[in-house]
């Protein structure tokens, strides 16, 4: 059995990984998909402040309240920020990294200065999403009918320090991490040339899938295999 915590990025919530942590806890492991403050569920926490440093807390708080070690840490889109800061905050219980499609930056780089942002709306003044028009036809594009209207439902705004403010780091880039790197060649964020520079720095292998942002939904089978592999 395996600790799996499930870290999800922007306009999202922990219901993004239903999929794949339904096929995990099946397999027989524990699954942890957390919903990050001002998100989802958690749309009402939204407060000034709130940035990737935060969620690097909560993730940290999880694995230390729950006792988890050996965990596999599994981070998408932004999500990949707060996988690189918890894992170097709580390194003594990580076992493996998993990045898919995700952004997972340098110490000092923002996300709003590598991904291609398109038409937001702030309606909560210290958060933003694309239109639910614009998310159709960009964001969430390549899903089934039936998914994207389940997606559209539920997509939130997401705090904007997470994407304005610099992320923090210290030697996470610089230490040895068993990883797994996603690619997901349908998806123009964070693209192809971010994916492969973490792959590359970390050592490893840059798996595709043939697939948009957000293989969780649209492929979730294979995923799990990916994350499942140790590769």
């Amino acid at each position: 059995m395996t600790n799996f915590v499930l870290v999800h990025g922007s306009y999202q919530g922990g219901w993004i990984w239903q999929r794949v942590a339904s096929r995990l806890r099946a397999a027989g492991h524990t699954v942890y998909a957390p919903t990050m403050m001002g998100c989802a569920e958690r749309r009402h926490e939204l407060r000034a402040g709130i940035d990737t440093s935060t969620y690097v807390d909560e993730i940290a708080d999880l694995l230390y309240f729950e006792d988890l070690h050996d965990v596999v840490l599994v981070g998408t889109s932004s999500g990949g920020m707060v996988v690189c800061g918890a894992a170097e905050r709580m390194r003594h219980r990580i076992a493996r990294l998993v990045f898919v499609d995700a952004l997972a930056l340098f110490n000092g780089e923002r996300s709003r200065d590598i991904t291609k942002r398109g038409d937001l709306t702030g309606y909560i003044p210290m958060a933003a999403a694309p239109p639910r028009a614009v998310a159709a036809k960009s964001l969430f594009e390549g899903l089934d009918p039936e998914t994207l209207a389940w997606v559209l439902d539920r997509y939130t705004p997401h705090p904007i320090g997470t994407s304005e403010i610099p992320v923090k780091l210290g030697d996470f880039w610089d230490m040895d991490w068993k990883a797994t790197v996603i690619w997901c060649r349908q998806a123009p964020n964070p693209g192809e040339a971010h994916v492969r520079r973490c792959a590359a720095r970390l050592k490893v292998r840059c798996h595709e899938m043939d697939t948009g942002h957000y293989p969780m939904l649209s492929m979730p089978d294979e995923l799990t295999q990916l994350i499942l592999s140790g590769e």
